[in-house]
């Protein structure tokens, strides 16, 4: 569970982030959308502790990142290129994760198994550095790196961006056949409307750092509304 409580973040006169009070329960597969500059990167940095908020507090599970370190243990994050090593290849990489978690190389090789079809044979046994490889590429590495630890919580920022179709479609299927196997709790944003409301079980829809609507979407019930919105926009 994360449960967040009078949320606030503001940069100059703009507003990143005022949330009151919202919790993304066990077993959520949570959706944030918005258009540019809605807060969406803002509150997974909050989330995350890389941004310090002005005021409130975030808590994962019993855990508030501002105060321990626990919570990394049970969360697996890519927001951006800055989480890559990228001085390494990503087989290099990926042992390193394996290394810091207290993870054997034969049970990583394992698990990298599970990522063949997405990794699309364009990330391993290519021997490239991370820094090398193409956008895409590289936010494969950071999706796989943050699955790799079967992690309770997973926190993914755009994640959908710079992949091709196939690749698209096959992290829809990678990210549900997750949270079915393991009953973790799965964030992402994207701009991507359709994608996020074909794997999310519910949606926080955000408006200049606030959440305007908080949405169920058992079989896309909140598409239409969605729709309505970005219409009007």
């Amino acid at each position: 569970m994360i449960k967040i409580e009078n949320l606030k973040k503001q940069f100059g006169d703009t507003c990143a982030c005022d949330i009151p009070a919202f919790t993304v329960n066990d077993g959520d597969i949570l959706g944030l959308v918005g258009n540019n500059g809605a807060g969406k990167t803002t509150l997974f940095r909050l989330i995350l502790d890389l941004l310090q908020p002005d005021s409130g507090s975030v808590h994962i599970g019993a855990v508030n990142p501002a105060e321990s370190e626990e919570w990394k243990e049970h969360v697996g994050a890519y927001v951006d290129e800055s989480f890559l090593i990228d001085f390494l290849t990503p087989e290099e990489y990926f042992s390193f994760l394996g290394k810091i978690s207290g993870i054997s190389q034969a049970e990583v090789n394992e698990r990298l198994t599970g990522f063949e079809r997405f990794a699309g044979g364009e990330v391993f046994g290519q021997k490239k550095l991370i820094r090398n490889l193409s956008a895409g590429n590289k936010m494969k590495v950071g999706i796989i790196s943050a699955l790799l630890r079967r992690p309770e919580v997973v926190i993914l920022d755009e994640p959908f961006n710079f992949l091709d179709p196939t690749s698209q479609v096959v992290l829809k299927h990678l990210l549900t056949d997750y949270a079915a196997q393991t009953g973790g709790t799965i964030l992402i944003s994207s701009h991507n409307l359709q994608h996020t409301v074909d794997i999310s079980t519910r949606i926080a829809l955000l408006e200049r750092g606030v959440i305007i609507r908080d949405l169920p979407n058992e079989q896309g019930s909140a598409n239409d509304e969605l729709q309505q919105y970005f219409a009007a926009e």
